[in-house]
């Protein structure tokens, strides 16, 4: 059993997450809401050192824990805290709980075991939670949202680990799926308003998360809002597994995702003919947020947050998104900007596609 380091937020005037669900529902059909930003480059700029990684709890611990973003959570509670409060103070409606690579399969790389990996989403979740719930307190009229971050692996089902073997894995199906099921059922528990799953490069862990989902849903957990977010990985056009936009929809659809989009990777100019593929086929929410543009040979993004939010202020015009941020490179600033450019802005309309058989391997399969 794993244990809970602090009760959830709730109770008293608070709304239920019944009630924040469907508030969640209600503004997605009235507005484009507005995702927040880059947590890497936010907090790189702290300049953290390794005793802010380790803090109390991991002193002494082997290996080296600096670059462990996730684990800021347990030792420095209190930069997650500013930064969820910064991006909602910036516009954005929704704001991602600091837990992308929070799974035992990733934190392994640092030593971590399953306990310090529930006990990071669990309090990821409660930090992103109290900061949504102040920031609702203060203005009712744009209620903020807490979505539990589930980020990719560095272990791909669908693609091997030796080039001389092509049956290589290093993990099993059900071993990512073991490891889901754990970030998800503790996101769940410190209190999400939905999940994502971002960042994705591979479908079939995509899949895996699905169905740990579904099945901890079968199993009583309570059902939340499902955000897919995958990512193209260059101007190929297919994500890293080797699938083209319509292709990565038919086959994650079946999870009937409240949303379905991109992010990273690339920069909005040139994710845009993607997101408007997606927002042809796509009988869901489309959301994006795209890269500060591509890096330059430091590895920096020069994007200007005024760059950023013109593009996405087209995307809105010409209707191919409903929910749009910043991945990559973009900061407060950013966010500002974009809310600022799709303010008043409609939404795009769901369209309703014929019936038809549906299929995907690297291409789209369609029989209607």
């Amino acid at each position: 059993m794993f244990r809970i380091l602090a009760p959830c937020v709730g109770g008293g005037d608070k709304m239920t997450r019944a009630e924040r669900i469907a508030a969640l529902k209600a503004a997605a059909k009235e507005r484009i809401l507005v995702l927040d930003g880059s947590w890497g480059v936010m907090i790189q700029r702290r300049g953290l050192e390794e005793a802010d990684f380790l803090g109390e709890r991991f002193q002494g611990h082997k290996g080296q824990m600096k670059g462990n973003n996730d684990i800021l959570c347990l030792t420095r509670p209190d930069i997650i805290s500013d930064l969820h409060d910064a991006y909602y103070a910036a516009g954005a409606d929704i704001s991602e709980t600091n837990t992308f690579s929070a799974t035992t399969i990733a934190q392994d790389d640092y030593h971590l075991d399953a306990q310090a990996c529930w006990d990071i989403n669990f309090e990821g979740a409660r930090l992103a939670r109290e900061a949504a719930d102040r920031f609702t307190a203060k203005e009712p009229h744009k209620p903020r949202f807490a979505a539990g971050s589930i980020g990719p692996l560095n272990k791909m089902l669908s693609m091997s680990s030796d080039v001389n073997d092509p049956g290589a894995r290093l993990v099993t199906f059900d071993q990512v799926y073991e490891a889901y099921r754990q970030q998800i059922k503790a996101l769940n528990e410190g209190g999400v308003d939905l999940y994502l799953i971002e960042t994705i490069t591979d479908t079939l862990n995509c899949k895996a998360a699905l169905k740990a989902i579904m099945d901890l849903q079968d199993e009583g957990l309570e059902e939340l809002p499902i955000w897919i977010s995958g990512t193209i990985t260059d101007r190929s056009g297919r994500t890293l597994s080797g699938q083209t936009a319509e292709a990565f929809w038919n086959s994650v659809k079946h999870a009937k995702p409240f949303a379905v989009g991109f992010n990273c990777a690339l920069g909005a100019d040139l994710m845009r003919p993607h997101i408007a593929e997606l927002s042809r086929v796509a009988d869901t929410l489309v959301a994006a947020y795209p890269n500060a543009g591509l890096p330059n040979a430091m590895g920096q993004y020069d994007e200007q947050p005024h760059e950023t939010a013109h593009e996405l202020h087209e995307w809105a015009k010409d209707g191919i998104v409903n929910i749009v941020g910043g991945c990559c490179g973009t900061t407060p600033d950013h966010i500002q900007h974009v809310a600022e450019e799709v303010a008043g802005v409609p939404p795009r309309p769901i369209p309703e596609r014929p019936k038809g058989l549906r299929l995907a391997g690297l291409e789209p399969f369609e029989l209607i």
